[in-house]
């Protein structure tokens, strides 16, 4: 049996144009958001000198902006459910801007932890949003495209947006990186205006109906899988800058090629969670938690080569995206009447992996155990998540009483 989120679909399946349009503002606004989720780490080396503080404390910014996701998320997208929807995300990639805004003018370490994580506020709760909205657009079997479509946004950013902002950062200092994010917020909300139809928000939607959701034991464990498995992506990502002068020996100006790699690989791996959603979402985030293990470890072992340490990135934004799409995938899924929260948590998830990933590879590198350190607790998280995903797969089959294959559940609703 194929599983349970295989996505059918007609031999060649289009998107109406008028819907493109729309998830092309929609991805503009996943543009915008990782451009700043992402920055932060290509500039970590100079938002620590503007602010007075080291590298390693510095990291605790990035685990501040994933703090912000991961309470924004399921608060923002409960109390706002019933909300018109457009008018809910033109509203969400404001506030984003805003917080970016608040990022460039901040001056110390308290000030800079504020700003990030008032700027993480909107970001899972745009996604799940936005989601809703790709989706509601096109036919059902067109729905996987549309979600995808959306996130793709997400991983062009890590291609073009972030090693941009991080040389306009380097040339022009790291302030200018946030300011750019806030014209880009301002560009993706008069898009989103001008493309996405005002669509009705839920008007039978409660908070307690919404975070019922959270009650679903499949839900908790495709979470609890996210945030630990997915920390490991961030646990060497989070340190790329200092990975590459420090350990692989290149200059400061090679840092954004290396961004480069690592974007590359997230727009490949978008595009390849699809392909793998249509065969198996279980399967595909077992196999993308092993694999990523796998990399990471090699990470550890060939950071002083640059061409290996160039693959390696590459292969860890390739990862990196399969684990993203086909784990929202799982929780819109599973998380039942409630899939515009399902796809919020995925973010929550993940975002708490940034965190977390950040925040365990900074104390290795003040313990001084070098930059490829963070890359070997990051190999432990990975297959820690491996572990709970796999749990809650054996928990689902124990639940049917059967013996349920990891890809084989109900379909989609």
């Amino acid at each position: 049996m194929t599983s349970s989120l295989a996505l059918a679909s007609p031999a060649v399946p289009t998107v109406p144009p008028r819907a493109g349009w729309a998830i092309l503002a929609l991805a503009l606004g996943g543009f915008t958001i990782g451009t700043t989720e992402f920055v932060t780490m290509g500039l970590l080396p100079e938002v620590a000198r503007g602010i007075g503080e080291d590298i390693p404390t510095t990291g605790h910014v990035i685990s501040a902006y994933a703090a912000g996701v991961v309470v924004g998320a399921p608060v923002i997208v409960s109390l706002a459910a019933r909300l018109p929807r457009r008018g809910l995300v033109v509203a969400l990639v404001l506030a984003l801007g805003a917080g970016n805004a608040l990022t460039a003018l901040a001056s110390s370490y308290p000030q800079m932890m504020a700003a990030r994580f008032l700027a993480g506020l909107p970001h899972g709760a745009y996604f799940g949003v936005a989601s809703l909205i790709a989706a509601s657009l096109v036919a059902p079997h067109l729905k996987g495209r549309a979600v995808s479509g959306v996130m793709l946004g997400l991983s062009v950013a890590t291609v073009a947006g972030v090693p941009a902002s991080t040389w306009l950062g380097q040339e022009l200092g790291w302030r200018s990186a946030y300011w750019l994010v806030l014209g880009l917020a301002i560009a993706t909300a008069v898009m989103l205006l001008l493309a996405v139809p005002a669509a009705p928000g839920n008007p039978g939607a409660t908070v307690r109906g919404e975070l019922a959701a959270l009650r679903q034991p499949q839900v908790l464990y495709a979470v609890a899988a996210g945030m630990i498995g997915f920390g490991g992506v961030f646990a060497m990502y989070s340190y790329v800058a200092p990975l590459v002068t420090e350990e692989t020996g290149v200059a400061r100006g090679a840092i954004p090629w290396f961004l480069l790699a690592f974007g590359v690989g997230s727009v490949l791996g978008t595009w390849l969670a699809g392909r793998l959603a249509d065969w198996d979402v279980e399967r595909s985030v077992v196999g993308g938690f092993a694999a990523s293990v796998v990399v990471l470890l090699l990470v550890v072992a060939g950071a002083g080569s640059v061409t290996a340490t160039a693959v390696l990135v590459l292969l860890v934004g390739v990862l990196g995206s399969v684990l993203a799409v086909t784990l929202q995938l799982r929780l819109m899924h599973v998380a039942g009447d409630a899939e515009m929260l399902g796809a919020a948590l995925n973010h929550s998830a993940l975002n708490a992996a940034n965190g977390l990933g950040a925040w365990a590879g900074s104390i290795v590198i003040a313990a001084g155990h070098g930059y490829r350190a963070p890359s070997l607790v990051g190999a432990g998280l990975a297959a820690l998540g491996l572990v709970v995903f796999l749990a809650g797969l054996a928990a689902q089959r124990h639940q049917r009483g059967g013996s349920l294959s990891p890809g084989d559940s109900d379909p989609p609703g």
